[in-house]
């Protein structure tokens, strides 16, 4: 059944899915939010339903299934899966159940692994094989995982940072930070009520942090108009918000992935290190994007550091390499994917 259905790669995160399909390539990208009625009922998924958030009435809300990289609301991140497989899939999917691997966090307790895999299962996948996702970063990005050598990279995503080493197709050390895009978002969302008494919803929030957000100094500091509701007067309210102090505001979770990073390098055996310090660090995951936090990363450990072409789909296209050059009935062992 498998030779005749589709083979998929999920990558499940908790800003954005991205599946890629075998042969394909990346054949889906959606927001990961989903709209519900009172009682229930999926009314939509992906990018229309974040298009709802912070704007729907009493009886409809717009929300995120995944929090911190794993599933917080099971039925709901299972109804938002059958949907993007079938999207994926078509017609194909319903008849045959696809092969799928899917991406979990490395520091995913083992009940955290199984509700990504049980919610593949019944969102109707066939057999479901996770692989973590720094290791699928990794693969994404183009790193010689398979050689004898260190490799390190560090995938900021939009619940978790993933952090590891890899040699030999392994991963020697890692590291997970339950840090990531959307804990920035909340901040700045913060920042602003707090210094200027301005409700902002998560959509205007992540709009600043990719308008003028950023990690270090920049060239040239920008500022820009921010629109919300007075929390005091309930009225309408513009107020200009500055790179520096939105700088400022993010640089806590920032600096948590920093310390992450050298604490890890801490733990990293000697020959490793000397490999990444020649080779360098490698930035996958939306946060990657974040102006200056290569920058910030290679001032504050002393080795270079590169973000990767297309960080956003670095682990979906990880997930897609292993499609095409692996047959995972035949090198699955446990539940879990086995690199050669």
């Amino acid at each position: 059944m498998f030779g005749l259905g589709e083979r998929i790669g999920i990558d499940l995160g908790t800003a954005t899915i991205v599946v890629y399909a075998r042969g394909r390539g990346i054949v889906v990208r959606e927001p990961s939010v989903v709209a519900i009625d009172g009682h229930g009922n999926v009314l939509s998924v992906g990018e229309q339903a974040r298009e709802m958030l912070g704007r729907t009435p009493g009886n409809i809300v717009a929300k995120r299934p995944m929090r911190d990289g794993v599933i917080a609301d099971y039925s709901i991140t299972r109804e938002m899966l059958t949907y993007l497989i079938r999207k994926a899939c078509g017609l194909r999917g319903r008849i045959f159940k696809p092969l799928a691997v899917i991406c979990v966090p490395s520091a995913a307790t083992s009940v955290e692994r199984r509700a990504a895999l049980d919610a593949t299962r019944a969102a109707g996948a066939g057999k479901v094989i996770p692989i973590e996702e720094p290791m699928a970063a990794a693969i994404g990005a183009g790193l010689p995982i398979s050689a004898a050598g260190g490799n390190m990279v560090v995938d900021i995503g939009g619940g978790t940072t993933d952090i590891a080493v890899i040699s030999l197709g392994g991963i020697v050390v890692s590291d997970s930070l339950r840090t990531g895009g959307n804990h920035l978002d909340e901040s700045i969302l913060r920042h602003i009520k707090r210094v200027y008494n301005l409700d902002i919803g998560e959509r205007t929030s992540e709009a600043i942090k990719i308008q003028i957000g950023s990690a270090y100094e920049l060239e040239d500091e920008r500022e820009i108009d921010v629109r919300g509701r007075d929390v005091i007067t309930g009225l309408p309210k513009t107020v200009a918000v500055s790179s520096i102090e939105i700088r400022s505001a993010i640089s806590e979770c920032v600096l948590a992935i920093v310390e992450s990073v050298k604490s890890l390098l801490e733990r990293t055996p000697p020959e490793l290190a000397a490999d990444i310090i020649e080779r360098g660090i490698y930035l996958t995951g939306g946060g990657a994007l974040l102006a200056g936090m290569d920058r910030l990363l290679e001032l504050e450990t002393g080795i270079p550091t590169r973000v990767a072409d297309d960080p956003v789909s670095c682990v979906a296209l990880g997930t897609g390499k292993v499609l095409e050059g692996v047959d995972f009935l035949d090198r699955a062992e446990g539940g879990g994917l086995r690199l050669w």
